[in-house]
């Protein structure tokens, strides 16, 4: 499955070549095996896809792709043949510029009250504001954020600190937790990963009444000389993005403490992460054990 765009203007930046591949390995063997998944990053004003290939191995017997109701990019594919390891290898080429380098150079200080209002003339981003089933918004979620959302201060200001404190109270520990683990539990733990600490920040925004989308990305492997390699940059990576209003987002990076630049490359945005995962799907098998295995590279060109 791959995808060509041809002739199409790329924002001036950097180029990068994707490489993420997933290896399934089982114990018996696998008769059939249903996959979806967000691979392809997704175009938008400051990232252009150049191109985007899949390969599937053992070779589908069905498979298509298709736009979901965020506008990404989503493949779904049937392998039949008996197997016992699965590969799923995509890449892409993708041309990133930087839209927003620094807070301070962000152009819409308005409250973040006054933001809240704006929203709600906008129906369109409602489901960005809406709480989870079941619930992420708890009275623990809206207690430890009350300080930061201090009366009409600008919200440019308020998602700063909230990136703060996130990455200065929260440790970046792989394991303490899963894909089923519950914002309120993160905050218990005091630690998480980059998706739960982007999960945190979409409660906090939501639960003052603004529209926060989550968002699945990579980041840049290997870093210029002389700057430190962000946390994330092995695997596939999650943070987050507030909206403005009309349209206006402003992503944010609670793991790493910074705003999305131009090493960072989006593959997808939803509500959460069980709206854009980079894979998953059901197999019919006795399998009683299984591995996964998952390696990226993002290379600049």
């Amino acid at each position: 499955m791959s995808e060509e765009l041809g002739m199409r203007e790329e924002p001036r930046g950097r180029l990068y070549r994707v490489t993420h591949r997933t290896v399934y390995e089982y114990d018996d063997d696998v008769t059939s095996s249903y996959g979806r998944g967000f691979l392809c990053p997704r175009d938008f004003p400051g990232q252009r896809r150049i191109d985007h290939e899949l390969v599937v191995d053992p070779e589908p017997e069905d498979s298509s792709t298709g736009v979901d109701a965020f506008g990404n990019h989503d493949l779904y594919f049937h392998v039949t043949q008996t197997h016992r390891r699965l590969v799923v290898d995509a890449q892409s080429t993708v041309a990133v510029a930087a839209e927003q380098t620094s807070w301070a150079n962000w152009d819409d200080w308005a409250d973040w009250e006054d933001v809240r209002l704006r929203l709600a003339q906008e129906p369109l981003v409602r489901q960005y504001v809406i709480d989870l089933d079941p619930p992420e918004i708890t009275d623990e979620v809206l207690r430890w954020a009350a300080p930061t959302f201090a009366a009409r201060r600008p919200l440019v200001e308020v998602v700063a600190e909230l990136t703060h404190r996130i990455y200065k109270e929260l440790r970046y520990d792989p394991g303490s937790t899963t894909v089923a683990t519950k914002v309120s539990e993160v905050l218990a733990q005091r630690s998480g990963v980059c998706q739960d600490f982007a999960r945190l920040a979409i409660a906090c925004l939501r639960g003052h009444g603004l529209a926060a989308r989550y968002v699945s990305g990579y980041l840049l492997t290997n870093p210029p000389p002389g700057q430190p390699k962000l946390v994330g940059a092995d695997a596939t990576h999650a943070w987050a993005a507030v909206c403005f209003g009309e349209d206006r987002w402003l992503a944010f990076d609670p793991t790493n403490n910074q705003l999305v630049s131009d090493e960072y490359i989006t593959c997808a945005w939803g509500r959460d992460y069980a709206d854009v995962p980079p894979l998953r799907g059901v197999i019919y098998s006795e399998a009683k054990t299984s591995t996964i295995g998952v390696s990226v590279d993002v290379a600049e060109l």
